[in-house]
C-alpha cells in the first residue's frame, strides 16, 4: 500500500472542520492519527491565510469555514476552497 495521500494535513484538517463545526482539535487528531498538537498548528495556519475563523463558546471552540478563498497552488487559485471541499464531501449538495 502507497505511504502518501492526496489531500495534506490541512487539507483533512480543513474538510472536517467544514464537516464538523464544533469538532474538538482532539477529535480530530484522533481521525486523522496526527497529534494534537499538530492539529492545533493547523487550524493557526488555515485561520492567520483566511481559510477559517474560530469562534469561542463558553469552553467549547466552533469554526467557520470562508469558501471563498482561493487554493493556494498557483496554478489553481482560479479555484475557491468551497468547490474543492464540495467535491470531496465535505459540503451539502446544493
Amino acid at each position: 500500500m502507497a505511504n502518501w495521500t492526496f489531500l495534506t494535513n490541512h487539507g483533512a484538517v480543513l474538510c472536517l472542520v467544514a464537516e464538523h463545526q464544533k469538532i474538538t482539535a482532539r477529535d480530530i487528531a484522533g481521525i486523522l492519527d496526527i497529534t494534537e498538537r499538530s492539529v492545533l498548528r493547523i487550524i493557526a495556519d488555515l485561520e492567520s491565510e483566511g481559510y477559517l475563523e474560530r469562534f469561542r463558546e463558553g469552553r467549547t471552540n466552533w469554526y467557520r469555514v470562508y469558501h471563498g478563498q482561493p487554493l493556494r497552488r498557483e496554478e489553481r487559485s482560479h479555484i475557491q476552497v468551497g468547490v474543492l471541499l464540495k467535491a470531496l464531501g465535505a459540503v451539502p449538495e446544493d
